[in-house]
């Protein structure tokens, strides 16, 4: 319990940090945090409706609405009719909301060397934490589910005798291992709910049935 306490604590540190850093981060471009999150979430994974933003973004629908209603204002965004369904609206950004996502999104400095002061290994085993860590918090609900290699239907956990290549993307047709494991892939394409569940109990190395292994979850994609 003290080990877990201690993690938790730590974890609030990085995170206070992060918030300190993406309030200013935000405050240069004259934006709110929303509407850096916004902005940012539509350069790197495409147009999207309003609804779609929230759910990703873990606001509600009306803060997801005022925050791009600014951004279109400050003309960085602008609505397109959504050629799947004539009656709703893509949000895009503008060549201006291009230029200020690029500006923004950018991790801090001082978190980039905080990562590189562990050594390889440790940033591996860091790495494989936080994707169970994730994984789990996806699982219960707590945070919108992220594109990661262990939800991927092109994912092939520890199909290789390799100890430093153990995986496999079906994408791109080559091995790698924990070291590179994904996050948020944009090639990411989810699997049905039975597929997920088998390949996380691979990567994990977790045996059916298990008490503590995270069940999977219906529409666990974005």
């Amino acid at each position: 319990m003290a080990t877990t306490n201690n993690i938790a604590t730590g974890l609030a540190k990085i995170g206070l940090f992060l918030r300190s850093a993406n309030w200013r981060q935000a405050e240069a471009a004259a934006l709110s945090p929303t509407q850096a999150q916004i902005l940012i979430h539509l350069t790197r994974r495409g147009p999207a409706r309003i609804a779609a933003l929230a759910e990703e973004l873990g606001v509600t629908q009306p803060t997801a609405s005022d925050s791009a209603a600014a951004l279109i204002r400050k003309g960085h965004l602008e609505r397109r009719r959504d050629p799947a369904d004539g009656r709703a609206a893509l949000l895009h950004p503008t060549l201006a909301g291009l230029r200020t996502a690029e500006a923004i999104a950018v991790w801090p400095d001082a978190l980039l060397a905080a990562v590189d002061a562990l050594d390889a290994q440790e940033q591996v085993v860091f790495l494989k934490g936080l994707t169970k860590m994730i994984r789990y918090l996806q699982v219960k609900g707590a945070i919108p589910v992220q594109r990661m290699c262990a939800t991927c239907r092109f994912f092939r956990p520890n199909v290789h005798d390799d100890a430093v290549a153990p995986h496999h993307c079906a994408f791109v047709d080559a091995a790698f291992g924990d070291a590179n494991l994904r996050l948020d892939c944009s090639e990411h394409e989810p699997t049905d709910e039975p597929e997920t569940d088998a390949i996380w109990r691979r990567f994990a190395g977790t045996p059916a049935g298990k008490a503590d292994a995270p069940p999977a979850v219906s529409g666990e994609a974005s």
